[in-house]
């Protein structure tokens, strides 16, 4: 605390220190980047096409049509992103092959206060249909966020809490949809209304899906080879049922030089775990098993502000907090299994440098305070209290054809519970350059080394996890994992031709891994794993690239890829559940009445595995999409989608469920928004 307490004393000089550096003009002129701003990592905003940092967004015309499914599902297969893929009502996003606690899933910027980082089959206590953008970014260059953003960021941006006021003063979006392969349908609505200065928004949605059905025999065939078994007739994967109510209102006060205003969110989820499952009489080995399943529920407060600035080194000040009370119960057929808790808050405020000379920066602190519970027969990890405290700066320097960017962040993190109590001080850093030789280049190098203290599951695990097939022990002596990383960049746009590649090497010093120990625990009859350090090694690359064969007016043919690749390995060997590499190709028709598409995605076979691992074979999936607009007068969108239009037996390596849960077969999607 001494360290953290010195360094708050010294951010008045941190901010002298960067206005003076602010107010040294360049020797030319900056020129003007064209692209979508970006504000995950650089609070300050510099485009997509400017940054060092890997960034995807889905926006608001994306995500109207999206498919209703949970954050993870969503945004896998964009570059260098995949899923956990526990089930359809849990999945969380997995990044260049790192997830759990090494992935920060946000909302507008502040932490979920849940408890999906503890286990796979935990869903994110958000869902994509509040968003109205999200932005994922790659790697570790986020210092704003943090060590427990040492894999990237996944940020839901939504506008429950109004910044501008709505257009014609009053505006929203209706949705539906229907999906064929669960049988599943959803609904959802947003509302933005002006009165005066204030501004009030109001939410809904809702989404209902059955079991869902695949091609094949759920079970792999490698798992039926080594249980000896023949496959069966069934063809739906039991127990991925998913059922979700979400209502949400915020208000805001906007005045000429900001604006402050406060929301609330209540989310109840109810969910099937497949493969999870506990027998009806543990007197009666040979009773039905029982299926589990979960039921989520969360209530959230959130406060956000900004107050723009007339004069002085700073443009701008703005506030986040939220606040959370989160329950999530696993039900054992009808009865009250395993309960887990989080209770806390979290807040952040960030003063914003004035533009000069082509200079801006960022200073920033950031608490959390936040109680994680277990009660029942699988609370393997104790009552913990967690404690952090952070302090961080950002700073960039545009000349137009040079630059360089770099930013420091101190975190003071506690965790206590009944077996100890861990204190962890941990220094991030990043560096980076780029060139514009051209108007049509922007090339990077950047480096970064960060630090991530362990999780309360790493440390204080001992129990059972069936959701991982494991009898988990933690360590209570682990030290903080350290990444040294270093990323290539280079944009390139030049008339019809746009292309992106980010290339990367990451090495961890202190690689926490979960390995088993070959012993097998008496009770449970599981494998013993243990939480070990190593050091580990991490690199691949992502590529985009797109091209507009024809174009006129608002009509345009557009051929697209996408590939990537990441291989991770470490002093003990291969890491878990690394996906293998991929490629996509599509080819887009868009016009002011038709959209319309084809995409061919091919994903490699993962044969480089870890102990207790099983391999996975390559797969390719056809898509087909389309959506028209009827109505000139009104925004009004009919689409449809054909996923996996083959049929095609898929499953994803990074899931803990593979072997008995590949991804869903062919399913017709069609569904309506109407904007207003």
């Amino acid at each position: 605390m001494r360290t953290f307490r010195a360094l708050l004393l010294a951010a008045p000089a941190w901010a002298v220190l960067a206005a003076a550096a602010s107010a040294q003009e360049p020797p030319a002129g900056q020129v003007a980047d064209l692209g979508e701003v970006i504000v995950t990592g650089t609070p300050f905003g510099v485009t997509d096409r400017a940054s060092l940092l890997a960034v995807e967004v889905l926006d608001e015309e994306a995500l109207a049509i999206a498919p209703a499914s949970t954050l993870g599902d969503l945004v896998s297969g964009l570059p260098g992103v995949r899923s956990t893929a526990f089930s359809p009502g849990a999945s969380r996003p997995v990044i260049r092959g790192l997830s759990g606690p090494r992935v920060q899933v946000l909302t507008n910027g502040l932490g979920m206060i849940d408890a999906s980082s503890v286990s796979p089959d935990h869903q994110v206590a958000v869902d994509p249909a509040e968003a109205r953008r999200i932005e994922i970014v790659r790697g570790p260059s986020t210092l704003v966020f943090g060590g427990s953003a040492i894999g990237g960021v996944v940020n839901i941006i939504d506008d429950r809490i109004p910044t501008e006021p709505a257009e014609g003063g009053v505006d929203g979006h209706v949705s539906a949809q229907y999906s064929s392969v669960d049988d599943g349908r959803s609904f959802g609505a947003r509302l933005k209304a002006n009165a005066g200065p204030v501004i009030l928004s109001l939410d809904a949605f809702t989404r209902d899906a059955s079991d869902y059905d695949v091609p094949v025999f759920p079970e792999s065939a490698l798992l039926l080879a080594e249980e000896g078994e023949a496959p069966g007739e069934e063809r739906s994967v039991a127990n991925t049922f998913v059922k979700l109510d979400q209502v949400g209102a915020g208000l805001s006060w906007i005045g000429s030089r900001g604006f402050i205003g406060a929301s609330v969110k209540h989310v109840e989820t109810t969910y099937g775990v497949p493969g999870h499952e506990h027998e009806a009489d543990p007197l009666a080995p040979d009773a039905a098993a029982e299926g589990v399943s979960i039921g989520l529920e969360q209530t959230r407060y959130d406060l956000r502000g900004e107050l723009d600035f007339d004069a002085g080194p700073f443009s701008a000040a703005r506030l986040s907090a939220g606040w959370a009370d989160y329950a999530h119960t696993e039900f054992e057929g009808d009865e009250v299994g395993t309960q887990f808790f989080s209770e806390g808050g979290e807040g952040r405020l960030e003063l914003i440098q004035r533009q000069r000379g082509g200079w801006q920066g960022v200073i920033g602190a950031q608490l959390l305070d936040r109680t994680f519970d277990a009660v029942g027969d699988e609370a393997y990890v104790p009552r913990t209290a967690i404690a952090e405290q952070g302090l961080y700066t950002v700073q960039r320097y545009d000349r137009g054809d040079l630059g360089v960017e770099g930013g420091v962040r101190v975190d003071e993190r506690s965790l206590e519970s009944a077996a100890a109590k861990r204190d962890f001080t941990s220094v991030s850093a990043s560096a980076g350059v780029f060139l514009r030789p051209s108007d049509s280049w922007f090339l990077g190098l950047s480096a970064a080394r960060n630090e991530r203290a362990p999780s309360e599951v790493e440390l204080f695990a001992e129990g059972p996890h069936a959701a991982t097939g494991a009898f988990e022990v933690g360590d209570i002596d682990l030290d903080s994992e350290i990444a040294t990383s270093i990323e290539g960049t280079v944009h390139f746009g030049a008339g019809r031709f746009e292309a992106d590649l980010h290339a990367y090497h990451a090495d961890y010093e202190g690689f926490i891994d979960l390995r088993p120990t070959g012993a097998e625990d008496a009770d449970s009859g599981l494998p013993v794993f243990e939480y070990v350090q190593t050091d580990a090694r991490f690199r691949g690359f992502e590529a985009e690239a797109e091209v507009r064969l024809w174009e006129d007016g608002d009509r345009s043919l557009v051929l697209s890829g996408a590939a990537d690749w990441v291989r991770a390995s470490s002093d003990l060997g291969p890491v878990a559940r690394i996906p293998p590499w991929s490629a996509t190709a599509g080819l887009d028709w868009t016009s002011r009445r038709l959209d319309a598409g084809i995409e061919v995605r091919h994903v490699g076979e993962q044969d480089r595995t870890a102990a207790f691992e099983r391999p996975t074979d390559s797969y390719t999936l056809v898509n087909l999409k389309g959506a028209v607009r009827p109505f000139a007068d009104r925004d009004v969108t009919l689409f449809a989608e054909v996923h996996n239009l083959a049929d095609a037996e898929a499953r994803e390596h990074a899931s803990f469920q593979k072997d008995i849960a590949p991804l869903p077969g062919r399913n017709l999607r069609v569904g309506v928004t109407y904007r207003f």
